[in-house]
């Protein structure tokens, strides 16, 4: 029953937020992600985990959040929905990414990304990314991107294959 309410608050909030500065999600360090202070940067959503093939991106996604740091923000979501590839507990998240590729930019806490139990950012994300025929429209596997401007608009999804620093990426991040 528990779970049932927890899950009905989730979906209470997903109905209710109707644009990404209206998320506040919880980080891997016990914190608190504010979308609404990102106003005015592009994010670059990406759901991660730690035993994937895809998992050497964190070093691009570093590079890029490094280089582009005054006009980007980059949130990890590490996520176990696909090939238990992310089975660790936050903290284990957090010591990884800060251990072996040195993660500086903000990771919420483990989350799902598909399924009955999907975190509202993501299926909020889902239905911006249908609504506007951006492809892929389902996360497809660990590392697919979401790019939102500076308005808090959905204007691109990346496949997982996609590198951060791929040129389509970095093009996309520097649309005016």
């Amino acid at each position: 029953m528990f779970k049932l309410t927890i899950l009905s608050i989730f979906m209470m909030f997903a109905a209710a937020a109707s644009h990404i500065y209206d998320f506040k999600v919880d980080a891997v360090d016990g914190s608190k992600i504010d979308f609404a202070k990102y106003k005015g940067k592009k994010i670059l959503i990406v759901n991660t985990a730690s035993l994937c093939g895809n998992t050497p991106q964190y070093e691009g996604l570093e590079k890029l959040y490094k280089k582009y740091q005054n006009s980007l923000v980059i949130v990890g979501f590490p996520a176990n929905n696909f090939g238990s590839q992310e089975p660790g507990s936050n903290k284990e998240i957090q010591e990884f990414c800060t251990k072996k590729y040195a993660v500086t930019f903000p990771m919420a806490a483990k989350i799902s990304v598909k399924g009955a139990d999907i975190h509202p950012i993501y299926k909020w994300l889902l239905d911006e990314s249908k609504a506007k025929h951006l492809e892929p429209a389902e996360v497809t596997w660990n590392f697919q991107k979401y790019l939102l401007d500076e308005h808090g608009n959905l204007v691109a999804v990346f496949s997982p294959k996609t590198q951060p620093e791929s040129p389509e990426v970095i093009a996309a991040i520097e649309k005016k």
